[in-house]
């Protein structure tokens, strides 16, 4: 294994820092104290922790309508994630965004978008920039299943292969395109099947194994790197929640269900490979999950301390200098 003590247990810290996030997040939208939409990614946790522990900081990411743990796991402050959520000034994108459209160009979070698939030409985009510049950085884009069946899905990864280009597709494949069942949308078997027709490797991971999913990038992420191309990479997960707040996800899918995939939960089951490898014991799990609670609850007192933006401020960030 090419991680060590440290880097396992960050592995481990910014999993439960992304559910105890979202898990609050949910409970304030239900409340009514945040307001418009939100889309969460509980049970998917693997996927972006396991991605982007093997990428290069100077590395950058391309998210979706599902982007909180992309964020998370990337580095974007939770402190001004939670402000944007609240709307207000001192949000990642003050407070212009909100959940669907985190963005941190300073650390190469490129942003998330609530159209499906639109982050994927935007990649392939930031992947021909790489190429022109002529670095050895890597572009990984984030979508879901049912991404993988617009237009953008297949142009984007057939432009990518046809130029080179270093982007890792990155499929989420959670089971369900909001309430549509895979099966029912494509024959293959598997989202990465379809890299064959691209001529560009496919493989599919386990999604719920952080590990697993760490391992897949880190196989072909040099490849990318020294030219290589695009790769397609498809992590088959879980979301335990609906497609949005208030998605009745109960008419398409059984309790049953859901519950047999929770046996197979990312942190649980993370949490007791660490244990069992001595790197961990349930006492030092008990303290990391009461410091990222407490770290939440100051994210929530700082977003709704924080100011709204100011009328004027709505004229800002709408044109690039000197246009403006």
């Amino acid at each position: 294994m090419d991680l060590s003590k440290t880097q396992l247990v960050e592995m481990y810290r910014k999993m439960v820092t992304i559910r105890t996030f979202e898990q609050r997040i949910d409970e304030l939208f239900s409340q009514g104290i945040l307001v418009g939409d939100l889309h969460l990614s509980i049970g998917q946790e693997a996927v972006a922790v396991g991605v982007t522990s093997a990428l290069r900081k100077d590395d950058y990411i391309m998210s979706n309508h599902r982007g909180h743990g992309h964020s998370i796991a990337w580095g974007v402050d939770a402190k001004r994630m939670m402000a944007e959520l609240y709307g207000k000034a001192t949000g990642i994108c003050r407070g212009k965004g909100g959940s669907l459209h985190i963005a941190d160009f300073s650390i190469g979070m490129l942003g998330a978008t609530g159209i499906v698939g639109a982050g994927l030409p935007l990649a392939a985009g930031a992947g021909l920039a790489i190429k022109l510049k002529k670095t050895d950085q890597v572009v990984a884009a984030f979508f879901g299943d049912g991404a993988s069946n617009q237009g953008t899905f297949h142009e984007s990864i057939n432009l990518s292969a046809v130029w080179k280009l270093p982007v890792l597709f990155v499929c989420e494949n959670n089971q369900y395109a909001e309430s549509t069942r895979i099966s029912d949308m494509m024959l293959v078997e598997n989202v990465s099947d379809r890299a064959k027709a691209y001529g560009i490797p496919g493989e599919t991971l386990d999604g719920m194994d952080v590990l697993a999913v760490h391992k897949g990038v880190k196989k072909h992420v040099d490849g990318i790197r020294k030219g290589g191309g695009p790769v397609l990479l498809e992590c088959k997960t879980y979301r335990y929640f609906g497609h949005e707040v208030g998605d009745p996800w109960w008419t398409y899918r059984s309790k049953e269900e859901v519950e047999e995939w929770k046996k197979k939960d990312p942190i649980g089951s993370f949490e007791k490979r660490l244990i069992s490898m001595n790197l961990m014991t349930k006492e030092d799990a008990k303290l990391i999950s009461q410091e990222i609670k407490d770290l939440i609850e100051e994210s929530v007192k700082f977003g709704m301390d924080s100011p709204f933006p100011e009328p004027q401020e709505a004229f800002k960030d709408v044109f690039a200098s000197p246009y403006f």
